[in-house]
This record gives C-alpha cells, structure tokens and sequence, in this order.
C-alpha cells in the first residue's frame, strides 16, 4: 500500500499531464482524459513498484510511448 499524500499526489499527476501535453502536442483536457485512462495512471495511482516516486519528465515520457503506441495501434487497425 502507497502511503503518498492524495493532495500532492494529484499535484504530481498535474505536471505530469502537463508535461505530456506538451510533449504530443495535445489540448490539457485531452492529456487529462488520455492520462486518466492509461494504464501509466494505473500503476502510478496504485503505487505499484513505487512509481509515484519517479520524477515527473520519467512518466510524462513513459506516458508518451504509452501514447504513441496506442495511436499507432488505432493507425494499424484501421488500415486492416
């Protein structure tokens, strides 16, 4: 069980949906929604391994690639 404080844990998932937005060029509340539905989400918000101790630029990355492939999931399946 993570003994994180919510309040600076909702602080941590703030910067790092910033950071992603800007990092695939998205609109906030389409990093917010992608962010809250990413399995990166997941973990962090139930202190599996730890992750809510990485540093924030780690999993806005680790976001990204979670992102990335997704979206070239999507391309793929609709090329089929």
């Amino acid at each position: 069980m993570m003994n994180a404080n919510p309040t600076l844990l909702r602080m941590k998932y703030g910067r790092i949906v910033e950071r992603f937005a800007n990092l695939v060029n998205l609109p906030l509340e389409d990093a917010l929604s992608f962010f809250y539905g990413s399995k990166t989400y997941e973990l962090i918000s139930q202190g599996i391994s730890d992750m809510h101790c990485l540093s924030d630029f780690y999993l806005a990355d680790e976001l990204m690639m979670e992102y990335e492939k997704e979206k070239n999931k999507q391309k793929n399946n609709g090329q089929v």
